[in-house]
């Protein structure tokens, strides 16, 4: 009798489980407001805040347009001064999903609103759908996508770069050209899908940003090194006088669970060290 009241408890709670990684943790977005400091920032550019998009995935079941507008309304309401958009925006691949559009995701992108602009990078699912497909249209919707490429922008007389590697794992990144473009001692920001580019960042740059891993997706300590595609997690790394931001992201890849690794938006407020 205890054996089979045992089995059975087990059971629900399988189900139950099942049903919170599959229908309720996906879609509990969280808003992830962290204050960061930085080495090689300059007291200037203190309380600049950055809101970091990653990983969409449009075209799972808990990724539509909606909720992609839904995402925009929210970032908005946090008034950054720089939003960065990580990749892997459209994923037919999802169980149980279906195909977004690249055009309806940048439609809904570019209502994004931040005074030093919205930048962004492409990741591997983006390539494997279609990737200039997508690049043309965050262009055509005024998002600049950097590809081995840097940009900058200027706030209270501080000038300060973005460089915006390629993705790891269906481009080939530059680690030379882009940084030959940014001054010695100039602020710098970098922007990878992946984190697994960290060890290839100069130590000059004084915050690198990625995405990709999910923050494990199902953050079980069995399961979390089989589904995770990198050597880092999730949050801040610090490693050889650098450091990283890793966003859990917002979508999911191949199963359409999370548990234990909710969705998020990280706001990420700069200061000097």
């Amino acid at each position: 009798m205890r054996l089979a009241v045992g089995a059975a408890a087990a059971t629900a709670g399988a189900v139950v489980g099942a049903a919170y990684a599959g229908i309720v943790e996906p879609r509990r977005l969280r808003i992830r407001r962290l204050t960061l400091r930085l080495p090689r920032w300059p007291q200037r550019l203190d309380g600049l805040r950055v809101a970091v998009i990653a990983d969409l995935h449009a075209g799972g079941p808990h990724v539509d347009e909606d909720r992609i507008e839904q995402i925009v309304g929210r970032v908005n309401g946090e008034r950054p001064d720089l939003v960065v958009l990580l990749g892997d925006y459209v994923d037919p691949n999802v169980i149980l999903g279906g195909e977004v559009a690249p055009e309806d995701v940048a439609d809904r992108l570019a209502d994004l609103r931040a005074p030093l602009g919205v930048f962004a990078v492409l990741g591997n699912h983006d390539w494997r759908s279609g990737g200039e497909r997508v690049r043309r249209t965050l262009r055509e919707w005024g998002i600049e996508v950097l590809e081995n490429d840097a940009a900058s922008v200027q706030r209270g007389g501080e000038v300060l770069y973005i460089v915006g590697l390629a993705d790891l794992r269906e481009r080939e990144p530059d680690t030379d050209m882009p940084f030959a473009l940014v001054p010695e001692r100039a602020p710098l920001i970098v922007l990878s899908h992946d984190p697994d580019m960290f060890p290839r960042v100069p130590e000059r740059a004084s915050l690198t940003l990625a995405g990709h891993t999910h923050g494990g997706q199902v953050n079980l300590p069995l399961i979390r090194r089989r589904m995770i595609p990198s050597r880092y997690v999730a949050g801040t790394v610090d490693e050889d006088g650098k450091r990283m931001f890793i966003s859990r992201g917002v979508g999911e890849t191949h199963l359409p669970l999370r548990l234990a690794a909710p969705p998020e938006v990280a706001i990420l407020r700069l200061k000097s060290s």
